[in-house]
């Protein structure tokens, strides 16, 4: 109904005049701000603080704290935020998304959204891709909020958990995007409530909101443990593999980078691992061994989607262009990969806890985000994330020049144009950067420039510890830049004087990428804050976009087209419109995954939340009798006939299983079942089986207390864990389903809800088990 409602008034202009007006009254407080002494603006904190306790709403001082902070900034850090920075702040905390172009000051924006939302006390995380820009951040713009009285904290992975408790505690805290969602997963995770780190979720405020809900919301935040699989099954699927010939063993679905068994490679198999049948239930664990192997032989590509550092496959972010240190892909698949590329294979490890970015953020009260590019994806953040994306005016309209795509028949042509651009521009002095959406094509023009000798810098995830360095040369007269998508987002690249007088920042793209939000960061930055510059893609028919998703209507231009240039607006249109494609294509497919998170996190939340019971208690006494009484009454409901008349239960059966479980003794007999009303029954077997428990441990029942905590969360852990992994595999063959005529999606629902009740059963015939069956031992000492 929420996302209904914000698609109906999705008014940008409405919103923006609304917005401006807000900006407008913050403006005409400016002088009077002006005349505060620092004694008289800090003392407005804990006048706003009063306020909040006595009713008032955070809208209702918005514009007073607003112009609060940001004096605030001027008197310390120098800088006054802009009419149009009031406004980004202001779309911030109304918990949407503000789009703003590079070099427009969103890290100062966010100093007055945080600052408003942290009076209340409930604490503001914000938000970022790095943990160096975590703690500059802290530290830069933490000095304002220090100023105005509020406290600040630096989240980071090597703080132990009193550290960060003290961090979080904090009205601001600043942290990545990863440690945050880690260190919800351990929270859940601990036996202690002294070992918890975080407070309930409140505002957070995301920087590159795009990179982290939307490229990074199929990645899964795992914590792991313990060994599942040993290397020789990876090397054993990778041998065979290598042997299969494509068309005949096997075939590849460009579109989809897919890759799976003709018959005739799967009768190779079944000779080759000397089996009868591969899609034997027995042989699944094989069968998900060799899918890997093809994937990792046949659709990634080393130095595209990895690379191979120090013995080890170190994932390359296909959006920003960074290795993704301590990431795995899951599933088994980067030991595939290992295997493929003949270094050392790291044991497969079981999971422990889970969480996608998609769910965790959606757990916190009010949710915003800020970046350049967001616009083209606001269906989904409407859809998923309830945001409305409104783009803010630039303080100086853009100087920029963007240029038509030209668009070549062929890639040798296209690079040969991109070149001879390049070496006309560095003649005369401009400086150049040259964008590309691989580590592998960034080398290959690198090799080219040398043997034109055209001098140039090259920033790619195999040398980016020298990103700044470079970074900071790449606006010079004269510089030539080749990069990975590295420098496409968070890099601010400034001109010196010379390059300005020569027509500012060229930025040259070798392909289009598959996302239209990329090129735009690419385009971005060229033209930061009114400054000019210049943009132009080269495109050819032969580059992956436009093998896997261009139209097939213009082929036969296409192949005309030779070593000559065109520039077409209907063509243009077409990879524009190949773009649209592949982003609804990974648009479906991160709604399907959250489709399937969601069985998950309900069940998560279930789990949590009872955990968390049984955490903060000090005594679990009473839940275990629940778990006496649960276990008893569901046992007794598996003998009843509920369709017959009266109360048939088939007692014989039912006597076999209370003595299996340890309820009763062999002493008891079927008659002595019988005995008055099934409900009856029940109060007396759970009784006479809790008394039984009670007289075993009374002479250490203050020492048993934390015993039976400790086993209670062990028994929800383990099962959880078992369930996690059970999950999963059902969720790997689920799509088969479609073969009988079902819905996959609705046989993942029915099934995981009758698995989560099976678990939750077990662990009260767990828990129970344990009482009936310990056994306390008195040793003297």
């Amino acid at each position: 109904m929420l996302d209904f409602i914000k698609n109906i008034f999705n008014n940008d202009n409405k919103i923006l005049k609304e917005v401006s007006d807000l900006a407008d009254k913050i403006d005409l407080l400016a002088d009077e701000t002006r005349e505060l002494s620092d004694e008289d603006l800090k003392a407005k904190t804990p006048f706003f603080q009063e306020r909040i306790k006595n009713g008032e709403t955070l809208d209702d001082i918005l514009v007073e704290a607003f112009a609060v902070a940001r004096e605030a900034a001027y008197r310390v850090i120098g800088e006054f935020p802009y009419k149009v920075q009031l406004m980004g702040g202001i779309i911030l905390h109304q918990g949407d998304i503000a789009e703003m172009k590079t070099g427009e000051g969103k890290t100062l924006t966010s100093i007055l959204p945080a600052y408003l939302n942290a009076l209340d006390g409930k604490g503001v995380h914000i938000v970022t891709v790095n943990e160096y820009l975590a703690q500059r951040d802290a530290e830069w713009m933490g000095e304002i909020h220090r100023f105005l009285g509020l406290t600040v904290g630096c989240n980071l992975r090597s703080m132990s958990a009193s550290q960060k408790r003290e961090v979080y505690e904090c009205d601001i805290t600043y942290t990545t995007n990863s440690e945050v969602g880690f260190d919800y997963l351990r929270d859940n995770m601990v036996t202690e409530v002294r070992n918890r780190v975080l407070r309930p979720l409140n505002f957070t405020l995301i920087d590159e909101v795009d990179s982290i809900l939307i490229d990074e919301s199929r990645t899964p935040l795992i914590i792991s443990g313990g060994a599942r699989d040993g290397a020789k099954q990876y090397e054993q699927a990778d041998r065979f593999v290598k042997r299969l010939h494509e068309g005949a063993d096997y075939v590849i679905d460009i579109k989809s980078k897919t890759v799976q068994l003709t018959e005739d490679g799967v009768t190779k198999a079944e000779k080759s691992f000397r089996i009868n049948n591969l899609y034997d239930l027995d042989n699944t664990g094989l069968v998900h061994h060799i899918n890997n192997a093809l994937k990792a032989n046949y659709i990634m590509m080393r130095d595209v989607e990895y690379v191979v550092q120090d013995n080890q496959v170190v994932i390359v972010d296909q959006f920003t262009g960074r290795l993704m240190e301590g990431r795995e892909y899951s599933d088994g698949l980067h030991q595939a990969l290992c295997a493929k590329e003949n270094v050392t294979i790291k044991q497969e490890t079981v999971t422990l806890a889970t969480i996608t970015y998609q769910n965790f953020f959606r757990l916190y009260s009010k949710l915003s985000g800020m970046t350049g590019t967001a616009k083209t994806e606001e269906e989904e953040f409407l859809q998923i994330y309830n945001m409305r994306v409104i783009e803010i005016p630039t303080n100086r309209p853009i100087a920029r020049e963007d240029y038509a795509d030209l668009i070549y028949g062929t890639q040798k042509a296209k690079f040969e144009s991109l070149l001879n651009t390049v070496k006309e521009l560095h003649e005369k002095g401009q400086p150049v950067l040259v964008g590309t959406v691989a580590v592998e094509t960034s080398e290959y023009i690198s090799m080219m420039m040398k043997q034109r000798r055209i001098p140039h810098e090259i920033l790619n995830a195999k040398n980016h510890a020298r990103e700044a360095q470079i970074i900071e040369k790449a606006g010079r007269k004269g510089s030539v830049t080749i990069a990975t998508n590295m420098a496409g987002r968070g890099t601010d690249i400034k001109l010196d004087d010379e390059a300005r007088a020569l027509g500012g920042l060229a930025v040259l793209g070798s392909e289009r990428h598959e996302s239209r939000r990329i090129d735009n960061q690419l385009r971005g930055r060229s033209g930061r804050q009114g400054d000019p510059g210049m943009s132009r893609f080269f495109v050819s028919f032969e580059d992956d976009l436009m093998l896997r998703h261009g139209s097939e209507r213009f082929e036969g231009v296409y192949s005309k087209l030779g070593d000559v240039a065109i520039e077409n607006k209907v063509i243009t249109k077409q990879i524009e419109a190949a773009q649209r494609r592949v982003e609804g294509i990974n648009f479906d497919i991160r709604k399907t995954l959250l489709d399937y998170d969601d069985v998950l996190r309900q069940q998560r939340e279930i789990m949590y939340e009872q955990r968390n019971e049984v955490l903060d208690q000090d005594d679990v006494h009473g839940i275990i009798h629940g778990m006496f009484n649960k276990v008893i009454s569901d046992t007794i409901s598996a003998y009843r006939d509920f369709e017959a008349k009266g109360e048939a239960v088939d007692y014989e059966g039912l006597l076999e299983a209370l003595q299996t479980l340890n309820i009763v003794d062999d002493k008891i007999s079927v008659s002595e079942l019988q005995e008055g009303t099934i409900e009856e029954l029940q109060t007396k077997l759970t009784e006479d089986a809790w008394a039984q428990y009670e007289n075993r441990i009374d002479e250490v029942k203050e020492q048993f207390v934390k015993i039976e905590k400790d086993m209670v969360l062990s028994m929800i852990d383990r099962s959880w864990i078992d369930h996690i992994d059970a999950m999963a595999k059902l969720r790997e063959g689920i799509h088969l389903r479609s073969y009988a005529q079902e819905k996959p999606l609705q046989a993942y629902v029915n099934e995981g809800f009758e698995m989560f009740e099976e678990m939750l059963s077990k662990i009260a015939v767990d828990i129970v088990m344990f009482c009936v069956n310990v056994k306390i031992e008195y040793r003297q000492g």
